[in-house]
């Protein structure tokens, strides 16, 4: 039973791999090909709550001015805020900003920490901004958990987890290694497009025969 869920995921992690350009089609994933830690930290952060279209118009105008903590400390507030204003909660996002920025500059030398822990002792810094980091930035084996990454392997049954905490860890079991790094990326492409939280599109979705809809009371 348990090689055949194996073999289930593998079926279904190559056909989104190839229905899905992904590597294209957020600013985090095009961050990969030349990794900047700091960048992609503030990026991530940035994203939270935000529409991608946003963000992507927010980091591009942020990173003109900005490019390492000691920018972000400098700046003023105000200007901080007019500056991320089109990703939302701006005044959270620049107070947690500031502070992170802060954080790095003077514990951290500057340099944006690579292990979990020390991520997640920055206030402002939750398990998935770091498991980005992580994963982007660093190239280590993490999985960035969104509601997306919660819901689907839910709905696919592969687990049956209550908490996105809670799906990480069974997928750090159950999920090969070699599909970590690229998993978060193709479900929140596959959930924002086709796997959608209510009315799925089902009848156009490319790993349909490999689901078993848990969950789907409506779909297209």
């Amino acid at each position: 039973m348990a090689s055949a869920k194996i073999k289930s995921i593998e079926k279904v992690m190559e056909i989104l791999a190839r229905y899905f350009n992904y590597t294209e089609r957020t600013t985090l994933n095009r961050m990969r090909k030349k990794p900047d830690a700091f960048k992609i930290l503030i990026s991530c952060l940035l994203s939270l709550r935000a529409r991608d279209e946003n963000t992507e118009k927010v980091v591009k105008r942020l990173f003109k001015h900005v490019k390492g903590p000691e920018d972000i400390v400098k700046m003023p507030t105000k200007r901080l805020e007019r500056l991320i204003y089109e990703s939302g909660f701006y005044k959270r996002k620049a107070r947690i900003l500031k502070h992170v920025a802060r954080v790095i500059l003077e514990e951290y030398g500057g340099k944006v920490p690579a292990s979990k822990e020390e991520l997640l002792k920055i206030r402002g810094i939750g398990p998935k901004t770091a498991n980005i980091v992580l994963a982007f930035a660093f190239k280590k084996d993490a999985l960035p958990i969104d509601t997306h990454c919660h819901r689907i392997p839910n709905r696919l049954g592969w687990i049956r987890t209550k908490t996105p905490e809670q799906t990480e860890k069974a997928l750090e079991k159950l999920l090969p290694k070699k599909y970590w790094k690229e998993f978060n990326a193709l479900f929140v492409l596959f959930g924002k497009t086709i796997c959608k939280p209510v009315s799925p599109l089902c009848s156009i979705c490319p790993v349909r025969d490999y689901c078993k809809r848990v969950g789907v009371e409506r779909r297209r």
